[in-house]
């Protein structure tokens, strides 16, 4: 994306502000200076990029903003993912009142209560992994050993995905949210995605286990409530973003706080209270899902100062309304403990997202004891070395190499 102001494209590097953790300067100066501005997009199009938390907050309520990724105008983040987003009509490219009653098939499976009672069982996972970790010794890259494997395993017990299957998927996924993926890659790992979940989903209608895709083939494949194809993209999307986003907050948090001592410290040695409350500023100060809620303007909307109009392309860059100074108090400085539940990390509104309760347990677990059973941890190469995601929908490192 290309902007019309002065602001960089919204996947530009965040190692152009000297800090990798940071939106870059003139992106955030959008927020004080010009908090809806027009910006083109990879293809030529033109959208507003909205800055402001509130504005942001209001947007994502308003039943005049379309989250369907059919419409013409609808922003795309590639020519690949505009290419593969008939895989994509799943419940978060939906409006009411469809959106509702395909959601309404998973709330229950992923509640407060439900993934609370996940945390024993998260628990050993992070513990399993962490001794592998430890045999093993040092060096040892923390995506490929712990921050990536964590939230497969969950996902994959949680959806009843063979785990045999993570090397896969995984490789499927990657490529999916690669900007630098064609059209042709992006169509080939979608497509081979989709069909290996459906058919998993469908042999799960005779050979039923305890697991969520168990119950959507009972309860919605055999009896005609749901097709194949719609029961694999709503796989499709759980299996990724169940895996995906949480992997890369583990690992750019662990990066983070090892740039921050005094924060680490906060993390690795607070009790559960003051962790749950580092685990949501660690979320608003780093925003991984860096490519900003999109959505299409079903009508003239105000805001801002300008005028949307009705039919127009709709970016709200959630990383920039996290760090809006009128919501947060020193919005730059990571602070674990300040009081930073209000961010715009899992999005707002009716498509906020349904997995956050899942990650925040996963989050919770990972960081402490990761940090107290290697309490030397420490990055092995440079920061500068270190390779950050952007060229990726979600934003991370694609390596962290550590010691301890």
């Amino acid at each position: 994306m290309t902007q019309t102001s002065a602001a960089p494209p919204a996947w530009t590097s965040r190692r152009a502000t000297g800090c990798p953790f940071d939106p870059p300067p003139a992106r955030s100066a959008l927020i004080g200076a010009e908090p809806v501005s027009r910006v083109t997009l990879w293809n030529g199009r033109a959208a507003w990029l909205v800055a402001r938390h509130a504005d942001q907050v209001a947007l994502l309520r308003d039943e005049r903003i379309s989250a369907d990724n059919r419409r013409p105008a609808y922003p795309s983040v590639s020519a690949a993912s505009e290419a593969t987003r008939a895989h994509n009509r799943a419940f978060i490219t939906m409006d009411e009142p469809e959106h509702n009653e395909q959601r309404r098939k998973f709330t229950g499976d992923f509640t407060v209560r439900r993934m609370e009672a996940l945390r024993p069982r998260v628990g050993a996972i992070v513990d399993g992994l962490l001794d592998a970790m430890e045999k093993a010794g040092p060096p040892a890259d923390l995506v490929t050993s712990f921050a990536l494997p964590l939230p497969s395993l969950v996902i994959c017990e949680l959806l009843g995905v063979p785990y045999e299957d993570h090397a896969f998927f995984q490789r499927a996924s990657a490529c999916i949210v690669d900007t630098r993926s064609t059209v042709e890659q992006a169509l080939a790992a979608s497509t081979e995605l989709v069909s290996y979940l459906g058919d998993l989903v469908e042999r799960k209608v005779s050979e039923p286990g305890d697991d969520l895709l168990s119950r959507l083939a009972t309860e919605y494949l055999a009896t005609g409530r749901s097709t194949k194809e719609e029961c694999a993209n709503e796989a499709r999307l759980l299996l990724v973003a169940g895996h995906e986003t949480t992997a890369n907050m583990i690992a750019l948090g662990t990066c983070a706080l090892l740039q921050h001592p005094a924060q680490l410290a906060a993390v690795r040695d607070g009790d559960a209270r003051s962790v749950a409350n580092a685990v949501e500023e660690l979320l608003r100060y780093l925003t991984i899902t860096h490519m900003g809620r999109r959505r299409v303007a079903l009508a003239d909307i105000e805001i801002g100062g300008v005028t949307i109009k009705a039919g127009d392309a709709v970016i709200c860059a959630n990383d920039l309304a996290n760090r809006d100074p009128e919501v947060f108090d020193e919005p730059d400085a990571l602070r674990v403990d300040r009081e930073a539940r209000r961010h715009l990390a899992f999005g707002s509104g009716p498509h906020q997202c349904l997995g956050q309760n899942l990650a925040r347990v996963e989050l919770q677990l990972a960081y402490p004891a990761l940090l107290r059973r290697f309490p030397r941890l420490r990055l092995d190469r440079p920061l500068e070395e270190v390779p950050f995601r952007t060229d990726m929908v979600v934003y991370g490192v694609h390596e962290l190499p550590v010691a301890w």
